[in-house]
Order: structure tokens, then C-alpha cells, then sequence
């Protein structure tokens, strides 16, 4: 099975290391031995360190990074006036997140491939109060780089008190984040795009700012397994070297976190953050020199972890993706609503980018451009 297995380069479940698998097999343990206890600890703090942040609050919860979303219930409450900077089918799918919880949402939305104007968030947000600006960093259906340093910037000049929620499953351990410098209130993820853990792990961080909003909050939270009250004793446990118990965390899934996040913070993540910058530029440039367009339509809003790219004429998504499955490569068809049929996206972040010895970014490189002239794709 091993030697049929396909290097996975869509834009998450990313490949994982070899450590963090063998991770992943630690025997039957229970969630309170006094081993696991200091792991699930130091991995609520290394996680802070991804993030950039020296005193915010994180989450880490057995579930999808959709699960994030769900969380935000802990901050909004019925009749919340939400803006929802929206950049693609992520963008959509949290704002209907947040509806079903009775927040009013208002879309600030760009054609296909680009981004809202610095210009049009700010005249948003000097219109109307409110509780809070959601924003995709990178959404993963068009592969578009929100800026959020400067979202949060214009956000809090016009609103202190408006907090500002990163969707940050997609960039995460690949995209530059500096949560207190920037001024962010709360970044969502994870565990399987750029921190390289195996599908299973909620991810949330929350400023002090965050936090106090859910403590003073008016009514009662209607959710039981997002519910803080449930989960912030639980981490502050863990945290203090000691054992809590809501509901059962995924143990090796936490201990292959742990493995993983050692491996990121034992460098700068300025280094890791510039190899993910140099590599997607370069791939960038591999798809402009094949003659292919991708779907982020300027540098400065095309994602560093993933890159989705305009399928040429007479090139289908039925025809590539196998074609390059067959070479050995897992590639991803479209995602957006209205051209998921016009598109391929590719994923490289994690080991695929930051160890060079694997060579994975250019055994894409050859298995696209091999199966695109088998599929009688000629550069114009």
C-alpha cells in the first residue's frame, strides 16, 4: 500500500512527517497520566509562539477547523451586527456559521480571484457599529491572501471595541501572523494545513479582548460543546501542569501536535514564514512561464500555502487531476460555487516547502507540466 501511496499536494490534509506519525501511534493513554498532562501544556503554549502572541488564550478541541467557527457563538449574540469581509466559498460558509447563532451579517465581497479595498472596509466600518469584522486570511477555494494586518488596523482605528476573527485554517504555520502586534482578537484553524498534524484538531486563539467579551456577555450560550465555560478551565488545567476533564481530548492526535510544533518553534517563524514566501513565488512563476493564469489576480493577495490555477482550454478537471494521480500526485479540482469546473488548486506548505530534500514542490512541477502536453496542451 505504502509504494501505491500518492504525495498529497492539495491545500490540506497536508503531507506529514515521519515523527509526527510515529506520534500518532503512541499506545492506549489516558488523557490524565501524569505523561500526558506537561505534552497537552506545552503544546497550548506553543501554539501561542505560532501565533505571535505572548498573552492570548487558545483552544485546542477534538473537531475540524470548522468547529472554530462554531466557537464564535461563545462572542456573538442574537441581533450582533457582523461584517464579513469575504473573499470566496469560506467566507460565505462562516457568515452562514454565524447566522444560524442570529448575528446580522453584512458581506463586503470582490469579484473572483481579488479582495475587498482597504478603501471599501474602511468606509464599512465607519457606517456601522460593529460587534465584530470576520475575515478568511486565505481563503482555500480561490487562493486569495486577505491582508490582515491592515483589515484589523482600519477595524480598530474606526472601532476599538469591534473584535476582528481570522479564519486562519488555510494559513496557519504558513502565512506571516503576528496576533499581538496586529491586533487581532481571534484566529481559527486547524490541525492538517500548515501545522502538519493529521485531520481531528480544533484550533482557536483569544485575545484578553476576546475573552472579556465572553465573560460579560448578556445571555446565555446556546451550545454545549463550544461553550468556553466548558473549555477555558480545561486548558488553564493542562496549562498549570495539571489534569481537567470536559470531554475526552485526542490524545495522540495531541501528542502528534506536540511533535509537530516542536519542529516549527525550533526556528524563527520569520524563516518559515519567508521559505513559504520564496517557494510559492517561484511556483507562481512556474505556472506563468506553462502559460497558465492563476486565479489570484495580483502577487500581494496570492496565498504562500496553496496556489489554484485557471484550467487552460480543452483541459478538464476530470482529465487532470487522475493524470497527475497517476504520476504519483494528489492534486485538488475547484471549490467556488460558480467556477469549481474552471480550476485545479495545489497545495505547498509544511515539509513539502520548509525540506527540500523531499523534492515534493518539484515533483508537482514535473507531473503537471508532463500531463498537461499528454492532455495536447500546448503554450500559446
Amino acid at each position: 500500500m505504502a509504494a501505491q501511496r500518492k504525495l498529497c499536494m492539495i491545500p490540506g490534509p497536508i503531507e506529514f512527517h515521519e515523527d509526527v506519525l510515529a506520534s500518532m501511534a503512541t499506545p492506549a493513554t489516558s488523557h490524565v497520566d501524569p505523561l500526558f498532562v506537561p505534552v497537552f501544556g506545552e503544546t497550548i503554549e506553543m501554539v501561542r509562539k505560532v501565533v505571535l502572541s505572548e498573552k492570548a488564550q487558545p483552544f485546542v478541541v477534538s473537531g475540524s477547523g470548522t468547529l472554530g467557527w462554531d466557537m464564535m457563538v461563545n462572542l456573538i449574540e442574537a441581533g450582533d451586527e457582523v461584517l464579513v469581509v469575504n473573499t470566496g466559498y469560506f467566507g460565505d460558509h462562516f457568515a452562514e456559521c454565524l447566522e444560524t447563532y442570529g448575528a446580522k451579517i453584512t458581506h463586503l465581497r470582490a469579484e473572483v480571484g481579488s479582495r475587498p479595498s482597504n478603501e471599501t472596509i474602511k468606509q464599512a466600518v465607519s457606517t456601522k457599529k460593529y460587534k465584530m469584522v470576520t475575515v478568511t486570511h486565505v481563503d482555500t477555494s480561490t487562493g486569495v491572501l486577505a491582508d490582515i494586518k491592515s483589515v484589523a488596523e482600519i477595524v480598530k482605528a474606526a472601532s476599538p471595541e469591534t473584535l476582528v476573527a481570522v479564519d486562519g485554517v488555510c494559513s496557519v504555520g504558513s502565512e506571516e501572523i503576528r496576533f499581538d502586534e496586529w491586533n487581532l482578537d481571534i484566529v481559527i484553524t486547524g490541525s492538517q494545513k500548515g501545522l502538519g498534524v493529521p485531520p481531528g484538531l480544533s484550533i482557536v486563539v483569544a485575545s484578553p479582548q476576546a475573552i472579556e467579551v465572553f465573560k460579560t456577555r448578556k445571555s446565555a450560550i446556546p451550545s454545549y460543546y463550544s461553550n468556553w465555560n466548558k473549555w477555558l478551565p480545561i486548558m488553564n488545567a493542562y496549562e498549570a501542569r495539571k489534569p481537567g476533564y470536559f470531554a475526552t481530548p485526542a490524545v495522540q492526535l495531541i501528542y502528534a501536535l506536540h511533535t509537530s510544533l516542536k519542529q516549527i518553534t525550533s526556528q524563527p517563524m520569520e524563516t518559515r514564514f519567508a521559505k513559504h514566501q520564496q517557494v510559492a513565488s517561484n511556483f507562481r512563476k512556474t505556472i506563468k512561464d506553462l502559460g497558465l493564469k492563476q486565479v489570484a489576480q495580483c502577487e500581494e493577495c496570492s496565498a504562500n500555502g496553496m496556489t489554484a490555477v485557471w484550467l487552460p482550454a480543452g483541459v478538464s478537471v476530470p482529465q487532470l487531476v487522475p493524470a497527475l494521480a497517476a504520476k504519483g500526485v494528489q492534486i485538488a479540482g475547484g471549490l467556488h460555487v460558480k467556477h469549481a469546473s474552471e480550476y485545479f488548486r495545489i497545495g505547498h506548505m509544511g515539509i513539502s516547502v520548509m525540506e527540500d530534500d523531499r523534492k515534493h514542490i518539484q515533483k508537482v512541477v514535473d507531473a503537471l507540466t508532463s500531463s498537461l502536453t499528454e492532455l495536447g496542451y500546448q503554450k500559446a
